[in-house]
């Protein structure tokens, strides 16, 4: 097999030391009010009181946010380092590579501890889905008289592309003709992830990532407090609202998204709300910190492929991490594909013949849902904690991304 083209990066010396999440919430539920700085605000601070190390040691912020909740978009990153106790002289960063965001930030983090340029990274991924706004770009000079007010809903705009002229899911309806993917087996996976996340929150798996979120208030002297407040009458919200019992035969009754296809809004990523934090070091403050960490950031992968099949992007990118790496399938223990849509995620285990016991083990996007830039953060989060739990060596978490990108983290296990 020949060497996929993309860019491949290879880091020594950076480790995953600890890692957070919300709970992600299904649209328009309970974190349908809250901004996403204060999403990820939440879970910056959390993840270093977990950690025990101090706001004081974070010598970089990197945050990545694609659509924006309010009128403060441009300060995602610094606001949300600012409030999570980072000191004032410590530079932040915003990063978007759509549905690859979260993953592009151990990217980063990754080339700048190898550098030397930081030596403990603050990671945030955040987004609400329900706070898209509706949006015009056509009337700075004003409204003229009788002529179309171009207001479009953000959220629906976005899952299209204008350059192949197809949507998102028109990309995974490309793929399952390709690789001969039916409504019979999308539903079938569909509603296995759906089991493997409801048997991961009854085991208490998916907890262990999980920090409650509640409405409270975030202080900072000098300057204006923010805060986080919850809709509806749930005075706490402290799991996934998505996961769900979904057999294929209730599966098979929703209505394709286009006649004759495979998806439906059933086998498709759920719609939620949600942000993932981590701290990311070099080995130093990791032995300084002398507790074993979460993993090893070993190596990043990033590939382009057509935009019209852009779903297939995380097998291009994983071959090109494992080829570049010197490792083979046989050698990961487990990988995690996005669930973008049930017939990408199919095509991509069929391009790579992947074993699909060693595929999304507690579920995927399906079933918990694709905050679009924390899905990244939270898929390598939850792959070093497994690859801990099942005592093996490697993992690889992946991510298609709109307009035909793929991403892979390959991960080692720290413990």
């Amino acid at each position: 097999m020949s060497t996929p083209k993309g860019q491949f990066q290879a880091f020594n010396d950076v480790w995953m030391l600890d890692g957070i999440r919300t709970p992600f919430v299904d649209y328009c539920g309970a974190l349908a009010d809250v901004n996403p700085i204060d999403l990820g605000i939440k879970v910056a601070r959390e993840v270093i009181a977990r950690s025990g190390l101090s706001a004081e040691q974070v010598d970089s912020v990197l945050a990545g946010n694609m659509a924006p909740g309010d009128f403060d978009q441009f300060y995602v990153p610094r606001h949300i380092g600012l409030y999570a106790g980072v000191p004032q002289h410590v530079p932040a960063l915003m990063v978007q590579r759509i549905c690859g965001t979260g993953f592009e930030l151990f990217r980063q983090a990754g080339e700048q501890l190898g550098s030397g340029i930081a030596s403990l990274a603050l990671l945030v991924g955040t987004e609400s889905m329900s706070r898209n706004p509706v949006m015009a770009f056509d009337h700075r000079q004003g409204f003229k008289l009788g002529a179309p007010v171009n207001f479009r809903d953000n959220l629906w705009e976005m899952l299209k592309d204008p350059a192949a002229g197809i949507t998102m899911i028109q990309t995974a309806e490309n793929l399952a003709r390709q690789y001969g993917i039916t409504r019979e087996e999308v539903d079938a996976f569909a509603s296995a992830s759906f089991a493997k996340a409801v048997a991961a929150q009854e085991s208490g798996f998916l907890a262990g990532e999980i920090v409650p979120v509640s409405s409270e208030k975030f202080e900072l002297s000098g300057y204006k407090t923010r805060g986080i407040r919850l809709a509806g009458k749930a005075p706490v919200a402290d799991k996934d609202t998505h996961p769900r019992p979904s057999p294929p035969e209730v599966l098979a009754k929703l209505r394709a998204v286009y006649e004759g296809g495979v998806q439906t809004g059933g086998n498709s990523s759920g719609l939620t709300d949600g942000a993932a934090a981590a701290l990311v070091a070099n080995g130093t403050v990791k032995a300084a910190w002398g507790r074993p960490a979460l993993a090893r950031v070993a190596a990043v992968a990033v590939v382009g492929v057509p935009p019209e099949t852009m779903g297939i992007g995380p097998a291009p990118a994983i071959q090109l991490l494992l080829q570049r790496a010197g490792l083979t399938l046989d050698d990961i223990s487990l990988v995690e594909v996005n669930e973008a849509q049930g017939a990408q995620t199919l095509a991509v285990q069929r391009a790579l013949e992947l074993d699909g016991a060693k595929l999304n083990v507690n579920g995927g996007a399906i079933a918990l849902g694709h905050p679009l830039a924390a899905s990244g953060v939270r898929l390598t989060i939850t792959a070093a904690r497994e690859l801990q739990r099942r005592a093996g060596r490697w993992a690889v978490a992946s991510a298609c991304i709109g307009g035909g990108q793929g991403i892979a983290v390959l991960l080692e296990n720290a413990a």
